[in-house]
């Protein structure tokens, strides 16, 4: 135990700090973010559309018309619909921050650049023919969420030159008594020059090739093999371990691998979301919502099993405090008072079942959907803090099983957690019988 606990100290935690301090990996994860509350405005419309209520559709049509549900759709697309843009805006905005440059005007340009890469073009066959005709128009798909691998890239390609040539001063600087707003838009136009020519010139090159743009050639090499790999089973597996073992070493696990994950489980969600609008099959069981419901519940390590331990079970005062302070976040999904209270981080004993615990969760939440024992998630992003088995029913489109699935993580993790957690609780209560002989 102290080998593994050395191992992490010395080895493990100096380059998980390093990569997590990492600017294009930080300016990705926090541009990300910036979709999260969008999303989830999005999938509040997708819940009130799809209300799992006998006689909703009939009601609902009675009062608002016929098209009442197409309507409540409309807030679903400028949000899902548009992920890929809004990716381009936090990612350029959160790096040119990092270098203290004039953010607004790198988002511009790098919105401008997304857009020229982006084909100008959208196939359409009228109803009834089949004679497929071009028209001129800006692909929905391509800036939704397929279209993110391609945003992140250009948004640090863009502001990675941005900052070169105004490293090199090559801008047009105003007298000064130009106002400030107007100095900036001068000093804006030749690095967004330069930007738009390169991106330019690369999207004619691509053009002349089989991939025929940077969309296409993106998605080959980049965006499929992570799909089915963070898709996979033992994609999800290795991301947990990961985190875990980040957690317990003092790092936030679940920020920086969710940071990396994240443009690969968005798009999954996504795909979900059409599917399950389109009354298609759902097709993936691995993405955001997935490891946030049903493998975080209490938080990283599914800890909401052992503050109910804490909590009712603890016969140490100590343990007993920190799960009366610690069951209040824990049922948010909020977890700091376990990991730095009880604590977990590099604590031999309860390190254990806080990496295991977690992969016999995915496990049994991942093969219980599989089976078609748990309904898939439908493409909902219910916000992390929801609490089970709220989340779990909401996220797989108000599926009872949903709700059920959660409860039964629950209880697998207080089993789980069990010995481990009497161990140390028997440890702690020996340490204040003695101090108090």
């Amino acid at each position: 135990m102290n080998k593994l606990s050395s191992f992490l100290e010395q080895k493990f935690m100096p380059t998980a700090v390093k990569i997590g301090n990492q600017r294009h990996l930080q300016a990705i994860r926090d541009g990300i973010v910036l979709t999260i509350p969008l999303i989830i405005i999005g999938s509040l419309f997708l819940i009130i559309a799809y209300f799992p209520i006998p006689g909703y559709d009939s009601f609902m049509k009675n009062v608002f018309g016929p098209n009442w549900q197409t309507s409540l759709l409309m807030p679903v697309g400028v949000t899902f619909d548009l992920l890929a843009v809004f990716v381009v805006v936090g990612v350029s905005y959160r790096l040119a921050e990092h270098y203290k440059l004039d953010a607004l005007s790198v988002v511009v340009t790098s919105v401008a650049a997304f857009m020229l890469v982006t084909p100008y073009e959208i196939s359409f066959t009228p109803e009834g023919t089949d004679q497929v005709y071009q028209v001129r128009g800006i692909p929905l798909d391509l800036t939704s969420s397929k279209g993110m691998f391609v945003a992140i890239i250009v948004a640090i390609i863009t502001t990675e030159i941005y900052r070169y040539i105004v490293k090199k001063n090559i801008i047009i600087k105003m007298p000064a008594g130009v106002p400030p707003a107007v100095a900036k838009s001068f000093a804006s136009l030749i690095p967004g020059f330069i930007v738009l020519l390169i991106l330019w010139m690369l999207s004619l090159l691509l053009k002349a090739t089989p991939f025929e743009n940077m969309h296409n050639i993106v998605y080959v090499i980049l965006g499929k093999p992570l799909s089915l790999l963070g898709g996979s089973y033992w994609g999800a597996i290795i991301a947990v371990i990961v985190a875990q073992l980040l957690w317990v070493t003092g790092i936030h696990g679940q920020g920086l691998v969710w940071g990396i994950m994240s443009p690969v489980w968005l798009a999954l969600i996504d795909e979900n979301r059409q599917a399950f609008v389109s009354g298609k099959e759902i097709p993936h069981i691995v993405n955001t919502q997935f490891m946030d419901i049903f493998y975080s519940i209490g938080g990283s390590g599914t800890t909401l099993g052992l503050a109910i331990l804490l909590l009712f079970r603890s016969r140490s005062k100590q343990l007993k405090q920190l799960g009366r302070l610690a069951i209040g976040p824990g049922i948010f999904n909020i977890n700091e008072p376990i990991t730095f209270g009880l604590p977990i981080i590099m604590n031999p004993i309860m390190m254990i079942p806080f990496i295991f615990v977690p992969v016999v969760i995915v496990t049994v939440s991942y093969f219980a959907m599989d089976f078609g024992l748990v309904a898939k998630t439908a493409g909902i992003m219910v916000p992390w803090t929801t609490p089970a088995p709220i989340g779990g029913f909401l996220a797989t489109g108000n599926h009872i099983s949903g709700a059920i699935l959660q409860i039964v993580n629950v209880l697998i993790s207080m089993a789980l957690y069990y010995p481990f957690f009497r161990l140390y609780d028997n440890q702690k209560l020996k340490e204040e019988q003695n101090k108090t002989e």
